[in-house]
């Protein structure tokens, strides 16, 4: 470029943004459009030539004369043609193009149709014209130009979505590379320690392959995060996502499906082009089973749509080259519904599972999500691991953020004990009822009832310890009986079933022993005590009648549970399971009444108080039955 060239360049070397130049706004254009093609329009309306405007009274002269050929009528308006132009004397002439413009008188003329024909002269009538404004035109043409202008805006707005009709087909997984910051590392993933060391293996592999290689080693093709809901599968991606280095594509299962046939394949054959094109790269689907189900399972039949995103899915996996470094990740917390041909060798072939946290893990994870939250010194985490036996690290996190809203409400500077108690219960149970009214004798009902639990609990050799007893009426129940065990147990003893068992009808025993009559407030724990004995019975071989027996009962998840229930036994065989199942309940329930008709002091004290505080914790409890 020369010295004198002094026009400006853009960054890249380019001309600047003009109104159509290649970086201009497109809206101009759609502007623009509606103007050119009225344009011609509004041109003839401006533009018509109506000729030379005279008098009525010359009108009527040249008509007399014989020098008016044609005339037009529009209402008031008379519009015509003179045969020959007109002169007026001195050589002036009007009419040069032999159009002329006159107006006939508001209160009309009889003679003037009437000395047309005379003349010969056609007459051609027209409705009265509009006048032509501004605002007419506007309003004429604004309709049009919102139209367009909503037209344009939904069509831009879905081809920026890419669900545009021609991209309904395209990749519509979410791409994490190293210029997207994620902030989730494997440091901020507690516990799953083995899971870690597994998808660390994966993480290494994608950023040294050459180590891998030369060992002749292959890594999986397939890793397929197996657990409950809320045990950090997906929280386990995205720390993948952070360490790898690598593209890292993130979709979920039912983003394949469509309403269009053949969509959902579709998708898979771009997702995984997209991944060979940057590989080494990582794919994630969360929530596999939503297209990876078992075909043609169910009374219909299969689903056409989701089995052929299954196949190109399966194909594809296939299709991997052994040179290709492209893992695929994918999450379910429903693996016992996959089709068996995506768990094959060569596909998801390497299945990581993410348990309940144990209470060194929760520990973990309650100290992560305490991260930013003030805690009071009254707040130790290894009690909260220890009283929260069964949550997972979403229960935990959702513990800890309850808690610092009740802090909050209660406008207090940190979290304490006692706001983490009050969450955990919360979350357990469910809101306090206190808009609810009982009457006394319910309310003495329901005391003796955790009463029951809590001296069965106390007293019984194979029990967990109580960790408070309370009857503040809740959503899911009237009162509640809570124990924590000294330690987490993976096995359980015949004798602890039975004291469990016990325990749970506790309480329905002391409204017998107490009242002489029974409540329905004992649904729950007939349902739970009749659910671990038939276990005991048909899974577990606790029965000396029954024997070393499983029942091999299945349900089959597609279908109805009364249809699809399997049964691998005889009737009399089920006969025998029925009385063995009647018979522990029986001796539960007769161990439970003979321990409160020994204790039936402690029984008492224990539901008085109660009545009068509501609830008692450990100590209170150990107090009262003389156990401190």
């Amino acid at each position: 470029m020369s010295d004198n060239d002094k026009t400006p360049k853009k960054p890249d070397g380019g001309l600047p943004n003009g109104m159509f130049g290649p970086g201009s706004n497109k809206r101009w254009i759609w502007i623009l459009l509606p103007l050119m093609f009225f344009l011609p329009m509004l041109t003839t309306m401006f533009t018509t030539d109506r000729g030379t405007e005279i008098s009525y009274t010359e009108f009527l002269n040249q008509v007399e004369r014989g020098n008016v050929a044609q005339v037009t009528i529009f209402g008031h308006q008379v519009q015509g043609r003179f045969r020959q132009a007109v002169d007026t004397g001195g050589g002036t002439l009007f009419g040069q193009d032999r159009l002329f413009t006159t107006y006939v008188p508001p209160f009309g003329d009889d003679r003037v149709l009437e000395s047309l024909r005379e003349n010969n002269v056609v007459i051609v009538t027209r409705p009265p014209r509009e006048p032509i404004t501004f605002f007419g035109v506007l309003f004429n043409i604004l309709p049009l130009v919102l139209l367009v202008w909503i037209g344009m805006t939904i069509f831009r707005s879905m081809k920026a979505q890419g669900r545009g009709i021609f991209n309904v087909g395209q990749n519509k997984a979410k791409l994490y590379d190293q210029d997207t910051k994620v902030k989730t590392k494997f440091k901020d993933v507690a516990g799953l320690h083995g899971v870690k060391e597994e998808v660390e293996e994966l993480v290494d592999y994608l950023k040294n392959p050459q180590d891998y290689a030369k060992l002749g080693g292959q890594t999986p093709k397939g890793v397929l995060l197996i657990g409950p809901p809320g045990t950090g599968k997906t929280l386990m991606a995205r720390a993948i996502a952070g360490e790898a280095g690598v593209p890292f594509f993130s979709m979920s299962g039912s983003d394949f499906m469509e309403m269009f046939v053949g969509v959902g394949a579709s998708r898979v054959r771009s997702l995984f082009q997209d991944a060979r094109k940057q590989q080494p790269s990582i794919i994630f689907i969360d929530e596999l089973d939503s297209v990876g189900r078992h075909r043609g399972a169910g009374l219909g039949g299969g689903h056409d749509e989701r089995e052929q995103t299954l196949n190109q899915m399966l194909s594809e996996l296939d299709g991997f080259d052994p040179t290709e470094t492209v893992i695929v990740l994918a999450a379910t917390n429903r693996p016992d519904i996959l089709d068996p041909a995506l768990l094959r060798p060569g596909r998801f072939d390497r299945r990581v599972t993410t348990h309940l946290p144990s209470v060194k893990d929760r520990e973990e994870i309650l100290a992560i999500h305490a991260q930013g939250k003030p805690m009071a010194d009254s707040v130790s985490l290894a009690e909260v691991a220890k009283q929260t036996p069964g949550f997972s690290g979403a229960d935990l996190k959702n513990l800890l953020n309850e808690a610092a809203l009740l802090a909050a409400k209660k406008k207090q500077d940190s979290i304490n004990m006692v706001d983490i108690v009050f969450a955990r219960d919360k979350v357990m149970l469910g809101l306090e009822r206190k808009n609810m009214t009982v009457s006394a004798e319910e309310r003495k009902i329901v005391a003796y009832h955790e009463a029951g639990h809590a001296v069965t609990a106390a007293m019984l050799p194979n029990t967990d310890p109580v960790l408070k007893v309370t009857i503040i009426p809740r959503e899911r129940s009237m009162g509640m009986t809570q124990q924590m065990p000294d330690e987490e147990k993976y096995l359980y003893s015949r004798d602890y079933l039975n004291d469990r068992i016990a325990v749970i009808l506790g309480g329905r025993a002391a409204e017998q022993l107490v009242f002489d009559s029974i409540t329905n407030g004992a649904q729950s724990d007939l349902e739970q005590a009749t659910k671990i004995a038939r276990k005991m019975v048909t899974d577990w071989g606790m029965s000396d009648v029954i024997g070393p027996f499983s029942s091999g009962e299945k349900e089959n998840i597609f279908l109805g549970e009364e249809l699809s229930k399997h049964r691998d036994y005889s009737e009399s065989t089920g006969k025998e399971i029925d009385n063995e199942v009647f018979a522990i309940l029986r001796a539960a329930q007769k161990k439970a009444k003979e321990t409160l008709e020994k204790y039936r002091e402690g029984l008492n004290k224990l539901a008085e108080e109660l009545l009068d505080k509501e609830e008692l914790g450990a100590e209170d409890v150990k107090r009262i039955l003389n156990l401190a």
